[in-house]
């Protein structure tokens, strides 16, 4: 039912509850990004795979997470079931067909996909505080940190990096804090313990090197299709807060990284942000003022964001209006908080006056949902209740061994497999440690050097040897003498005056006594 310019959703039921209309998604306003949102178990991780599916096919790349597993079927072949083959029909999905995607398996951890990791100066100080949960004064050390790193030509590059540039602060607190301000040594080693947490959580293996390439999130295949980037995060997920920080500095790396494109007929990449509420959950003004400026401005540079969160009320209302596409599944609504979920998201539909959208939230099937889409110029279309499309590829996840296949297949296999550790800041402080303890040593050994004195005659006071083994001639006595050494020489001619009279009238007293 979809063409070349848009993606088949599913079809909308009309008030005699025929499924006629197909709703669809068009490329062109695929980078207007989108919302889907749901209570547990109503859908949203399918709606997420035929969109996936829809952009792929249509040559866009794709990155998104996978919180359960679930997504990961996207990568095998689809099967004929009785459920998926009754839903083609109501919906009049002729042919239906059965296909898989090209994926590449990622995961921070190595286990499950190819490792992906970012340097520690790639992932600034704005957002490993939040990462870190500081405090803002334990952030303004860590800005001042980044700076000084700036200044003396320090990389940043994994944990060990930045451990190593906090002790060398809080050794130099005082000289610092007449610079940048108050620097205490308390504060650097609570962000000191805080990062011993966040490498105990498995933080050290997301810092480092090899460095994630953009360009490998961003592959087509040979026949035209986007690749799937799927992001192993069931253990991820243990570190809710690892997991934002790094899908929102992947974002600001996008944005930073690709060209200004403005309205191109199809996206450059779509990226799936699935559990969204955990980035906005007690992030500070200044980061969700970040992710506003990143969603707004990234459109430009031809990406789709796709938020995926069970409430809409957890998305800020400034990022919220921002969203174009919506595809909003059944919610609850037995709590005062529920009710009001349920009429934020009626209000942010174009009504249809064939139903009531709050009602129709709360009825909604499993595999049913609202769906709104921009239409021509960039209006929203009247919502929809949508019977959403079965995917083409495999519904649940793959097994191990055919995760380890594709992993073994994959167009960056023994990219990132390894980590490299060059010569950063932990290595040029140590030398610089090392290089000043050595210039102190031999400070040390002059001064003791300066302050020996050796008498004439005693010690070792004789000329180095020459080169050649050969001794340097004694220099020739002068006839004068010095002071002190006519005075030695005075102490010794009494002294063995003494010692000779005394062995004098002992051999003589003997004698008197032998006779």
């Amino acid at each position: 039912m979809a063409d070349d310019k848009s993606i088949f959703i599913g079809a909308s039921r009309k008030p005699d509850d025929s499924y006629q209309r197909a709703e669809q998604l068009l490329l062109q306003y695929g980078n207007r990004h989108g919302l889907i949102t749901g209570a547990t178990g109503t859908g949203k991780t399918v709606s997420l795979q035929i969109l996936a599916e829809g952009f792929s096919n249509a040559g866009v790349p794709v990155f998104c997470a996978d919180i359960k597993g679930d997504l990961s079927g996207i990568a095998m072949m689809g099967t004929a079931q009785d459920f998926l083959v009754k839903r083609a029909e109501q919906i009049k999905l002729d042919p239906y067909d059965f296909q898989e995607f090209p994926v590449i398996f990622w995961d921070l951890f190595g286990e499950q996909g190819h490792p992906i990791r970012a340097t520690i100066s790639e992932m600034g100080p704005l957002l490993l505080s939040r990462l870190m949960n500081l405090s803002e004064a334990q952030e303004g050390i860590m800005n001042i940190a980044f700076r000084i790193a700036d200044e003396e030509g320090l990389l940043l590059l994994d944990l060990k990096d930045l451990q190593a540039l906090l002790a060398n602060i809080a050794e130099r607190a005082e000289e610092i804090s007449s610079r940048y301000g108050n620097v205490t040594k308390p504060s650097v080693g609570a962000i000191q313990r805080t990062l011993l947490v966040l490498e105990q959580q498995g933080a050290a293996h997301f810092f480092g090197e090899p460095a994630l390439h953009i360009a490998d999130i961003m592959r087509t295949t040979r026949d035209g299709r986007g690749a799937i980037s799927v992001l192993a995060a069931n253990k991820l997920m243990m570190n809710p807060r690892l997991y934002a920080t790094f899908l929102l500095w992947l974002m600001s790396e996008l944005f930073e990284e690709l060209p200004e494109v403005g309205d191109p007929e199809r996206p450059k990449l779509v990226f799936f942000f699935d559990e969204a509420h955990l980035l906005f959950e007690d992030a500070p003004k200044v980061l969700v003022d970040r992710v506003e400026q990143v969603v707004r401005l990234i459109r430009s540079k031809g990406v789709g964001v796709y938020f995926v969160t069970q409430n809409p009320l957890d998305i800020p209302e400034t990022v919220l209006a921002q969203l174009g596409n919506r595809v909003q599944h059944a919610l609850r609504a037995y709590t005062p908080r529920e009710q009001k979920a349920v009429r934020t998201a009626a209000d942010t539909f174009r009504p249809n006056p064939d139903f009531d959208c709050a009602t129709a939230i709360t009825q909604l099937g499993t595999g049913e949902a609202l769906v709104s889409t921009l239409e021509t110029k960039g209006v929203p279309s009247m919502v929809q209740r949508t019977l959403v499309r079965p995917p083409s590829s495999r519904l649940g996840p793959i097994t191990p061994d055919e995760r380890r296949q594709l992993i073994a297949e994959s167009p960056v296999s023994g990219r990132y497999d390894h980590t490299v550790d060059r010569e950063s800041a932990f290595e040029m402080l140590q030398k610089k440690a090392k290089d000043a303890q050595e210039a102190e040593e031999q400070a040390q050994q002059a001064d003791s050097g300066r302050s020996r004195w050796t008498i004439p005659g005693f010690g070792n006071d004789d000329p180095a040897p020459q080169s050649g083994g050969r001794r340097a001639p004694a220099p020739r006595p002068s006839d004068r003498q010095t002071v002190a050494e006519a005075a030695i020489k005075s102490v010794v001619r009494s002294v063995g005056s003494s010692v000779g009279r005394a062995i004098v009238r002992g051999i003589l007293g003997s004698l008197a006594r032998g006779r």
